[in-house]
């Protein structure tokens, strides 16, 4: 009555993230020294804007450290249990990035009202050099995870925590600036709860999409009733049912549907014209299609 078929796929281990995983080493790396570097300058100087900016740096180094372990686990095979392996691991770890930044933030807010408060005496100088260090260290991981950040959304979340970082960097090169020319110490605070507030809608982004995925929502760029009119719109197609279309993990659009033909003789050719059109007209390589027939449908329609 009717015939599965499940088209060709990109290999479950050849993920979006996975061939990026070069630059996100080289940026991890970077990222990890010069954690280092902030976290002894913050202390020196007593500046929150720099102490806030390692705090965010130290979430870079955890979420670039994730992406790669998420990485490694999506490049497992798949087994008996897990039939598409662990693909799914990048989606998990943009999650948590997304969570994470967003705590961050909230944590970053209060510390800039207690400053806010209560100014502490700030040392400009040794400030405004390693803010400017570590400028350059985010925008070198900026370009060695721009790339990545288009195709995946584990790599996404580790270059928004880098940019988030980056605009720290800028904000506390500002704050030093202004500290150091009229010595108005609010400026570091003030910056501070900036940077916060301008991570939020990114990450809110960030999160949403994760969500989306892990619900096994329709992708964003798949126009489901244009699809639908696609199948209809094939010779000897009748109607469509229990059409579903997910995303897997980033890069890797699944879709299920059954078609109804008036003439299981040319079921082959309906398939194939099926398959072709998911993957030229959507970008669609991953399609189980059930074809059945539609006097036969009718017919138990008719018994029931």
């Amino acid at each position: 009555m009717g015939a599965g078929h499940g088209a060709g796929t990109a290999g479950a281990t050849d993920t979006a993230a996975g061939r990026h995983s070069g630059g996100l080493k080289w940026a991890l790396a970077m990222t990890s020294t010069f954690l280092v570097v902030e976290v002894i300058g913050g202390l020196w100087t007593g500046s929150l804007a720099l102490l806030a900016d390692a705090a965010h740096m130290l979430t870079d180094v955890g979420g670039l450290f994730l992406a790669l372990v998420a990485i490694r686990f999506a490049a497992r095979p798949a087994t008996p249990q897990k039939t598409f392996g662990y693909v799914r691991m990048e989606v998990l770890s943009a999650l948590a990035n997304a969570v994470v930044l967003l705590l961050l933030t909230v944590y970053i807010l209060y510390e800039a009202w207690q400053r806010f408060l209560a100014p502490p005496e700030i040392l400009s100088g040794p400030m405004l050099v390693v803010a400017v260090v570590g400028l350059a260290v985010n925008l070198v991981s900026m370009r060695l995870l721009h790339a990545g950040s288009k195709e995946s959304l584990n790599l996404k979340g580790a270059y928004f925590e880098v940019l988030a970082d980056m605009l720290g960097s800028v904000g506390v090169i500002l704050a030093a600036l202004v500290i150091m020319f009229t010595g108005w110490a609010l400026a570091d605070p003030i910056i501070g709860a900036g940077i916060g507030l301008f991570i939020v809608p990114r990450t809110w982004i960030l999160l949403k999409s994760a969500v989306i995925i892990l619900m096994e929502g329709t992708p964003p760029e798949v126009d489901i009733g244009l699809l639908e009119r696609g199948l209809l719109d094939l010779p000897g197609v009748t109607a469509v049912h229990d059409l579903h279309v997910w995303t897997l993990t980033s890069g890797f659009d699944s879709m299920s549907c059954h078609l109804v033909v008036d003439d299981m003789a040319r079921s082959r050719g309906v398939l194939q014209a099926a398959q072709t059109a998911m993957q030229q007209d959507f970008g669609i390589t991953h399609c189980t299609i059930q074809i059945e027939d539609a006097a036969l449908r009718a017919a138990e329609g008719e018994t029931h």
